[in-house]
Formats: C-alpha cells, sequence, structure tokens
C-alpha cells in the first residue's frame, strides 16, 4: 500500500485528488494538509511513502515544505502537483529535492501510474518540466570551463568583497585577483563584475 499526504490550500481540489486516486487498492491518502507547515507536520506524524504537494499555498510554500521534508525525511518522497508550470517554479522544485513535477490536468489513470514510479523511487515529469530540466543541462553543458580559482574569486566577488578583501581571503595578491577576474570576464564574454557574477549564476557555476 501507497500511503499518501495531500497538501493543497484548496479542500474541494484535495478532494478531487483524493477522489481520483481511492479507485485504486494500492493507494491510499492518509492526510491532507492545507499549508507547507502543515504537510511537514503530518509527515513527521504520519511517515507517509508519498506527498503530493501544491506549489503555491498560503502560510506556507511548497517548495520550502518540499526541501524541509526531504531532509528531515529522506524516507518520504515528494511529488509537486501544480497548475503552474514556469521554468522557474520547475526548477525550484526540483532543486529542493521533489522527486516529480505534474500539472493538475493529468489523467485519473496517468497519476496512479506516477504515484507508483515516484514510489518506487523513479522522477515523474510533466512534459514541460522535463523540457525546463533538459534546457537547464544544456546550457550547463554550454557553459565555460572557469577554473577552480575563478569560481572562488567570482563567489566571494557575488558576497559583495572587493578585490583586496578577496586576495586576503584566498591568500592571494589583489593583482592576481584582477587578473582572474579578467580570465573569467573573456570566458563568459563580459566586461564586468557584475555581469560575469550575474551570467556566472544563470549558467550555475557558482552552485
Amino acid at each position: 500500500m501507497i500511503r499518501i499526504v495531500l497538501a493543497d490550500d484548496h479542500p474541494v481540489v484535495r478532494e478531487g485528488i483524493r477522489g481520483m486516486l481511492q479507485g485504486y487498492d494500492d493507494i491510499e491518502v492518509v492526510g491532507q494538509a492545507g499549508s507547507g507547515p502543515e504537510a511537514v507536520a503530518l509527515v513527521a506524524a504520519l511517515a507517509p511513502d508519498l506527498v503530493l504537494m501544491d506549489l503555491r499555498m498560503p502560510g506556507g510554500d511548497g517548495v520550502e515544505a518540499t526541501r524541509t521534508i526531504v531532509a528531515a525525511h529522506p524516507a518520504t518522497r515528494v511529488v509537486v502537483l501544480t497548475t503552474y508550470e514556469t521554468d522557474q517554479d520547475i526548477l525550484r522544485a526540483i532543486e529542493a529535492g521533489a522527486s516529480g513535477y505534474l500539472l493538475k490536468d493529468i489523467a485519473p489513470a496517468e497519476l496512479a501510474r506516477s504515484v507508483r514510479s515516484a514510489a518506487a523511487g523513479e522522477t515523474v515529469l510533466a512534459t514541460s518540466a522535463a523540457t525546463a530540466l533538459l534546457g537547464r543541462v544544456q546550457g550547463r553543458q554550454a557553459a565555460p570551463a572557469l577554473s577552480v580559482q575563478e569560481v572562488r574569486v567570482l563567489r566571494l566577488a557575488a558576497d559583495g568583497r572587493t578585490n583586496a578583501a578577496i586576495g586576503s581571503e584566498l591568500f592571494i595578491g589583489e593583482a592576481t585577483v584582477k587578473t582572474y577576474l579578467s580570465r573569467a570576464y573573456e570566458k563568459l564574454g563580459v566586461s564586468d563584475r557584475t555581469s560575469a557574477v550575474r551570467r556566472a549564476l544563470e549558467l550555475g557555476l557558482l552552485d
């Protein structure tokens, strides 16, 4: 039996999802939460196999709840079930540790299959989510190769450190810091520190 907690701020939506799943003998909805914090508390109390998590809920963001649940209860998997399909929403959810990203227009049979797959340790993704993640991977593959020291310098620059402070932190001279920054600018195709930091963050080079 796959034991599920539903997290959505709309009771009617929760009941609709429960109705979609109640016809399957191997799936049981054991709890319902109206916010992220409620979902975290229910997982701690019930130890379900899986949480179907909405993204945007008053009183507690679904992404933060996902991050908390995955960290504290690694045996419980979280699958986002939402109406939102922007790349930013998808990437935030997956980076928080979600095992899947589905949209609420999913058919009952497909939802049941996805629940089984996620509970078995697989990743389940709506087409839009898979496309967004593929784009992210391709972007990272196309990113220029910065050296370890160039990345360190840019990370400190992202924290607002001056060249002198960066040099002190890394035990190198200020002129050497400037050299590393210049090399990073050239590789990233930018001409200043702010643009370099922004571009490196966009490419996932400072994660």
